[in-house]
């Protein structure tokens, strides 16, 4: 093994071992029995090793600059995200936070044998202790002035008050032995129950930040905070006022082309007028769930059929469609997509959520299938775990402006491969446009500037179509996971930009199908990484 890539492997099991519910659902053995730890002398350890990695990847005269890049980034992530201190202050109802990613990622677990369920009964052991670590460093941020937002605090309170309700415990899901039942079951009523049970009392009564003061601004050290989580989910060095104007721009240029749309479709190029008409003809909403579920396949079945018009490398295994588990639901986005394990124990899958569905709109359904399943993340995470000949590292890295880039640049890409049903769900790939646009507004608005959250529901309102409750969603999302919503539309105008030059330098020479495997082919990469590799392409093929 090379120099470079014993260091990836280094690098990848700090990270897991900060994040082992993402090496379980990734099918990475050795970390199941974990979950994070958040004490502050462990943050702290886990920073010093990244920046210690990121030295002596800078030193090395490795002879695979693209992986010695990317453990560059990563590190330099790891240290964005501790210096942060999120897990002071995030208290949300969804996978953003800490319990959250428990209760969301926990059931997603396959038990493989004696080995799997004893790990897993591990787990479950250690929920108290996790929780009252968790609940420490809330109060502690608390008493820094680090202070959560109070009505994510109370929608996180209603969420365990679901969970801790149930009938059936999700945490139950894993399926094992007799003797792994009997103690499963036993260690969710008398441990990890009442532990749910304390942490929750403990965050109902933590002081929180109100609607008016929702960004990371409003906290001690905030900005700092919010400029390294933009570096660290954008993997680019452009600013908060930067990224601000860029969605202005965008959003200016999309009324352009719902005018032209909302001509064909509603006989009118009045902006206002369209967005009045998709959100209350009541043809446009679903039936049931049932109804979304059935559009969503049937979307994903015919991007596979044209797939391979588009991609040269295809993935060995379909993707899963399916709701969202309904105790998630009303904490949940509007959609997403759980990677299969590189195991092959558990399958790729697409998760629509069904909560409120008589208020949710059909056309977003086709965009966000082409984005969350195929071309989007399911082609590129399986194509990045089928890629055996990278470092592990490269191929489960988590570089969302990447990842996310790609699934937005797929809703596009839709519509060059002639996929969308009619311009009704082309209106669908517009509003999603917009709301990525209108992420780069709001998440620097809220974060950067200090908006309040009725500022934020209200420019969406005006600028996109979506429901209410889609938006009022949204906003908390961006409220509770600062600077994640930026890598979707950073990402798609990387890939774009890159596409152009590439097409530019080669002219009759350009292949689709090339292009596409080439920017799949090397696993997620940073965005100025992947601009290196498409360059190095390029030259090749002249």
């Amino acid at each position: 093994m090379t120099p470079t890539a014993q260091l990836a492997d280094e690098l990848l099991d700090l990270m897991l071992t900060q994040s082992p519910l993402g090496a379980t659902l990734y099918g990475l053995p050795g970390y199941d029995h974990l979950l994070p730890d958040h004490r502050p002398e462990t943050e702290e350890a886990i920073r010093t090793r990244a920046v210690d990695i990121a030295r002596r990847a800078r030193a090395l005269d490795s002879d695979d600059p693209v992986t010695r890049a990317v453990i560059v980034q990563q590190a330099e992530a790891v240290v964005d995200r501790v210096d942060a201190l999120g897990v002071e202050y995030t208290i949300t109802d969804s996978f953003f936070a800490p319990a959250g990613e428990l209760l969301s990622l926990m059931p997603s677990t396959r038990l493989t044998g004696p080995e799997s369920e004893r790990a897993y009964l591990d787990r479950l052991a250690a929920i108290p202790e996790f929780l009252r670590r968790v609940a420490d460093r809330h109060l502690a941020g608390v008493t820094a002035g680090r202070l959560p937002v109070a009505h994510l605090v109370r929608a996180t309170v209603a969420h365990l008050d679901r969970y801790l309700g149930a009938d059936v415990d999700p945490l139950s899901r894993p399926e094992g032995g007799t003797e792994f039942t009997a103690e499963r079951d036993r260690l969710l009523s008398s441990v990890v129950r009442p532990a749910f049970a304390a942490y929750r009392d403990v965050i109902a009564g933590l002081a929180g930040r109100d609607e008016d003061h929702p960004g990371l601004c409003a906290l001690p050290g905030g900005d700092e905070a919010y400029a390294g989580l933009v570096r660290a989910y954008t993997t680019t060095t452009r600013t908060p006022k930067d990224l601000h104007q860029t969605g202005l721009d965008l959003m200016a240029s999309l009324a352009l082309e719902y005018a032209d749309l909302g001509e064909r479709v509603f006989g009118t190029r009045d902006t206002a007028e369209i967005f009045t008409r998709m959100r209350t003809d009541p043809a446009l909403r679903w039936r049931d769930a049932d109804d979304l579920i059935t559009t969503a396949r049937a979307a994903v079945v015919r991007a596979e059929q044209v797939a391979p018009e588009w991609f040269g490398r295809l993935p060995a295994k379909r993707c899963e469609v399916e709701p969202v588990p309904a105790a998630d639901a009303p904490g949940a986005p509007t959609a997403y997509y759980v990677p299969p394990s590189l195991d092959g124990a558990r399958p790729g899958t697409y998760f629509a959520n069904t909560h409120r569905v008589e208020e949710r709109f059909r056309y977003q359904a086709e965009a966000v299938a082409f984005h969350e399943a195929v071309p989007g993340h399911h082609f590129q995470i399986t194509l990045a775990q089928e890629s055996t000949d990278l470092p592990m590292l490269r191929r489960v890295a988590d570089v969302i402006a990447y990842l996310e880039g790609w699934g937005l640049y797929t809703e596009r890409l839709a519509d060059e491969m002639g996929l969308y049903s009619d311009d009704v769900a082309r209106l669908g790939m517009l509003a999603l446009d917009s709301m990525r646009a209108g992420r780069l507004v709001v998440d620097t608005g809220l974060h950067a500037n200090g908006w309040t959250r009725a500022q934020a529901i209200g420019y969406l309102e005006e600028n996109t179509p979506l429901a209410l409750v889609e938006i009022e969603s949204e906003v908390d999302r961006y409220i509770a996971a600062p600077g994640q919503a930026l890598t979707y539309m950073v990402g798609r105008l990387e890939i774009l930009r890159i596409r152009a030059e590439a097409k530019e330098a080669l002219g009759d020479r350009f292949d689709i199908r090339a292009f596409h495997d080439v920017v799949l082919g090397g696993g997620p990469l940073p965005l100025a990484v992947l601009d290196d590799v498409v360059r190095t392409w390029v030259r090749s093929r002249r």
